[in-house]
């Protein structure tokens, strides 16, 4: 027995030594730099149009490491036709004009400002307001950037290009996204944005939706009875929260807010994963009709919860 283990120590020293003269000599043959680089690359969230033709968050591999970079990279994969959208995943496409380009970005005090050609321009009416939709809610997942104003060839845009409709100074994400409204007054309304789970395939993934209404009371309040309404307010979305959800406390704080629930998050509580989807869910929900940072999550008789965004 100790003379196999002995022959084995020597074997897997031999292999490893082996393998270090190969990287040592051969240095650019090796997939091992590769590797590692693909290693590093992280995943970060993009809004692009999915096959219901909403506005739905998913994912890209982010390449880029300053600002700048991300900023540019971010866009080209909103543009349709660029080299990035080949890399888009199955089920969602840009919705940016092709050969749309940028000409420059400046960053100031959390403002980016982004100057596009005239091909910016040639978007249809159908598609002009979700094209802004899909824009300020990618960028403003970049760290740093709380508010966005868009000139095209230098000149501020000031109405949608088609219906010539208005816009705000500058675009945050007050202007919501799929907007659904039901209004019996225009005075005295609100918006409050909800997320909802969608699938394509075997991948889920979060449709955001604003609700404009004259409907009063915390937005907390609003967002836990839309989600765990039955049935759902759009039947081709999706809400996993369970219907017998209590929220039996809420504290807004100064960049967070606190939920106390009951155990009834989920119609199912033995799908943890699922549970971590109605989780997502309830804080993204919070994070954009709060403008916060960190969702606190408070069960009985369990530790509390955070998930913070950066």
């Amino acid at each position: 027995m100790l003379k196999k283990s002995s022959l084995r120590r020597i074997m897997v020293a031999t292999l490893a030594l082996f393998i270090l003269l190969i990287i040592y000599f051969f240095p650019t043959t090796t997939p091992i730099e590769e590797s590692l680089s693909y290693i590093e690359k992280q995943e970060m969230p993009i809004f692009l149009v999915d096959s219901l033709e909403y506005i739905a968050r998913t994912s890209i591999v982010q390449e880029s490491k300053t600002t700048d970079e991300l900023i540019l990279e971010v866009i080209e994969s909103l543009t349709i036709g660029s080299e990035k959208s080949s890399y888009i995943r199955d089920g969602f496409k840009g919705i940016i004009p092709e050969g749309t380009k940028v000409l420059d970005t400046n960053l100031e005090n959390g403002i980016l400002t982004i100057n596009f050609n005239k091909n910016f321009l040639n978007v249809s009416i159908k598609d002009e307001e979700k094209m802004l939709e899909a824009l300020i809610y990618s960028i403003l997942e970049i760290s740093g950037i709380k508010k966005l104003s868009i000139e095209v060839e230098g000149e501020k845009l000031k109405n949608l290009p088609n219906s010539k409709k208005k816009l705000p100074e500058f675009l945050d994400k007050n202007y919501g996204v799929n907007k659904i409204y039901n209004l019996d007054s225009i005075k005295d309304t609100s918006k409050t944005t909800i997320y909802y789970l969608s699938k394509h395939n075997d991948y889920y993934y979060y449709v955001p939706v604003t609700k404009v209404s004259n409907e009063t009371g915390e937005k907390a309040e609003i967002i836990i009875k839309e989600l765990k309404s039955t049935p759902i307010y759009h039947t081709n979305l999706i809400s996993y929260l369970a219907a017998s959800t209590n929220l039996t406390n809420y504290e807004l704080l100064e960049n967070s807010i606190s939920l106390s629930f009951d155990n009834h998050l989920l119609a199912n509580l033995n799908d943890e994963d699922m549970l971590e989807e109605v989780k997502y869910s309830i804080a993204l929900s919070l994070r954009d009709s709060y403008g916060i940072e960190e969702v606190l999550f408070n069960y009985p008789d369990s530790d509390q919860e955070v998930m913070a965004f950066n």
